[in-house]
């Protein structure tokens, strides 16, 4: 990942609640800082994918590599950049950082596919939303339709 240019930070606010008996962030919680991350993403590239009505995105494949513990007191941070679009999918390399340190303390990796609430299938990713992201990414050759999914 160290080829890839995050263009999007989101800054997590630890809670008490997201530690666990061993005094770390416990694994089950860094889902949450990654949803946080992906709707701050959309909200600001791609306004409406998360919460549109009619064709918004879903999870279709997420995987996790936990790195690093986070402690309480660090000072963290999930970048998040869009790294694929294919027709009616595309993936998100996500990772949460040390700020202060810029450790990577763990990895993420999501398959979204554009989906229809109506018909309840997978849609095409609109030209709109393809250029929102390929330009936000600052990589026109991201947006470029290709003929496999």
């Amino acid at each position: 990942m160290d080829n890839i240019k995050f263009n999007h930070t989101t800054p997590i606010q630890l809670r008490f609640n997201d530690f666990d008996a061993l005094g770390h962030v416990n694994n089950s919680v860094y889902f949450s800082f990654y949803d946080l991350g992906k709707t701050s993403y959309f909200d600001e590239v791609v306004p409406g994918a998360t919460s549109s009505k009619e064709v918004g995105v879903v999870i279709a494949n997420i995987q996790v590599s936990f790195l690093l513990s986070v402690y309480p007191g660090e000072n963290v941070a999930v970048e998040t950049a869009v790294v694929e679009i294919g027709n009616k999918s595309f993936k998100l390399l996500q990772q949460l950082i040390d700020v202060d340190t810029k450790e990577v303390k763990c990895i993420c990796q999501t398959v979204m596919v554009c989906f229809d609430a109506k018909t309840k299938s997978s849609h095409p990713i609109s030209d709109e939303w393809r250029k929102a992201m390929a330009d936000f990414e600052g990589n026109p050759e991201l947006g470029k339709v290709h003929s496999k999914n």
